[in-house]
């Protein structure tokens, strides 16, 4: 029987040329069409945090594919979950944060008095490419009161390098498939 990272290694699709010429993008979908293996990348991340005694208080999924796996990890250890979202997309009072993208500049937002102070918080999302969406989470998840207690992702890109953007916000950083 196939081994769990081999599963999720070959889950990944990857589409040429979107969603421009010259990238390939790492698409989820296959993942998603698989409950189990949505469930066991659920525990296998949360196994990794269990192990290193760290404790979470809140998760941070990132719009809008970090959405799918932070929600069940956000359940299945019976915590908050709170988006980070693209500008504009939350109803109620934000923080924002911008920043810099290899072809412009983006922003992302929390809604204010949703992280607790102290409270430690697991950012996830499905890619680790270049950190600046992590960064700027960690930022707003800063700015709000809260603490990094790690990062976790399906996918890194290694040769992007984002893990080291990452390190002066928590060393526990958690990719489940790396690729270069």
């Amino acid at each position: 029987m196939e081994n769990f990272r081999n599963r999720l290694a070959n889950s990944i699709r990857n589409i040429d040329d979107f969603p421009k010429p010259g990238i390939k993008f790492k698409d989820i979908t296959p993942i998603l069409l698989d409950a189990s293996l949505c469930n066991e990348i659920a525990e296998e991340t949360l196994m990794s945090f269990r192990n290193n005694n760290l404790k979470i208080d809140a998760i941070c999924a990132i719009e809008s594919r970090g959405y799918f796996i932070g929600m069940l990890l956000a359940q299945k250890l019976g915590i908050p979950l709170i988006p980070i979202r693209k500008a504009g997309k939350l109803p109620a009072a934000t923080r924002a944060f911008t920043y810099e993208l290899e072809y412009g500049t983006s922003t992302l937002e929390i809604h204010k008095n949703v992280i607790k102070p102290d409270w430690n918080v697991l950012i996830h999302d499905d890619l680790l490419a270049t950190g600046g969406t992590a960064v700027a989470t960690a930022e707003l998840v800063k700015a709000e009161g809260g603490l990094i207690t790690g990062f976790s992702f399906i996918i890194e890109l290694d040769l992007l390098n984002g893990r080291e953007k990452l390190l002066p916000y928590s060393q526990n950083i958690l990719s489940l498939s790396r690729f270069q």
